[in-house]
């Protein structure tokens, strides 16, 4: 089953979406911290969730909510922090970008293919048999993934380990571990945050989503997380806490990181909304994993576009 290409909506411009420095062995860079707006990142976050709409109408199921408190992470993160180079995709020095909850991947996918990593058409199988684009993402099968995700909890303890090997091999990459605060109940995460601040990897970056709930229902009563920045700190981590969906906040946040030779890694605390840009989803726990309807797609596509408007 596919979806004809004239369905896609069409990814709103982004001038500097292109501009590349020239790097020896590489085709060009996207640097980091590129001049992109305020503006130009809060309609790219709103093509995300559309797009995550039409690949979860492909799928026949999928995790609108999860992804949508996180269109404006993915927006900020791709368009204006990552140090990337798509037509090279195992760059040495590139960012790394680990997606602890995997299961966001279907608003990753329309991010990657729009930066040239992969052709857009792959888009269109999304989930199919046969189709690289899994639920969760697979480095072995989709370019621009650093590694993959299924299991819950192990993604920061991987970035810990690139973050050293950067270290110890003399590269300036930083490394970004996208987390759900649902996935703070693991126990291997605290492993992992209490050898990044031994190990002192300023080159480490956790960015946890916080949108307050989880599969099982509110996290404050499944197993209370909080204070997640208390928690961090207290592990020697370097914390902000800031609202999610506040693009020039998460800009100001990671632009103004220390340099990747810092002394301890830092954590963002995104203060989010689950189903955030469709009223009928946000905090609602039954769209954590769902499928729309005909009338409720419409309806949701329509409070979207009318943003973009």
């Amino acid at each position: 089953m596919t979806t004809p290409a004239a369905a896609r909506p069409s990814a709103p411009s982004i001038a500097t979406t292109a501009a590349t420095t020239a790097t020896p062995g590489t085709l060009g860079v996207l640097q980091r911290d590129r001049e992109v707006t305020a503006t130009e990142l809060r309609r790219r976050a709103e093509w995300i969730r559309l797009e995550t709409i039409r690949l979860v109408g492909i799928a026949g199921s999928g995790h609108y909510s999860s992804t949508f408190s996180a269109a404006e992470l993915f927006a900020v993160l791709y368009y204006r922090v990552l140090r990337l180079v798509p037509a090279d995709p195992a760059w040495p020095d590139r960012d790394r970008l680990l997606l602890g909850k995997g299961h966001a991947a279907v608003g990753l996918y329309p991010c990657l293919a729009d930066l040239g990593f992969f052709p857009t058409e792959w888009l269109d199988s999304y989930t199919r048999l046969g189709s690289p684009l899994g639920d969760h993402p697979d480095m072995t099968k989709v370019p621009g993934v650093d590694f993959s995700s299924g299991s819950i909890g192990h993604n920061l303890s991987v970035g810990l380990g690139m973050a050293l090997a950067a270290r110890l091999s003399g590269h300036s990459y930083r490394t970004y571990v996208v987390l759900g605060d649902g996935e703070l109940h693991e126990g291997q995460v605290y492993e992992a945050m209490m050898a990044a601040s031994h190990f002192r990897l300023g080159n480490l970056v956790a960015v946890v989503d916080a949108n307050g709930s989880c599969l099982d229902g509110p996290t404050s009563q499944v197993m209370n997380v909080e204070p997640i920045a208390g928690r961090f700190a207290a592990f020697g981590w370097r914390t902000v806490e800031l609202d999610g969906h506040d693009v020039e906040a998460l800009m100001t946040a990671f632009v103004t990181l220390p340099p990747p030779t810092y002394d301890q890694p830092t954590c963002v605390v995104a203060r989010t909304i689950k189903g955030k840009g469709v009223s009928f989803m946000e905090s609602a726990e039954e769209w954590h994993l769902g499928f729309l309807g005909p009338a409720d797609r419409e309806r949701a596509e329509r409070e979207i576009r009318e943003r973009l408007a």
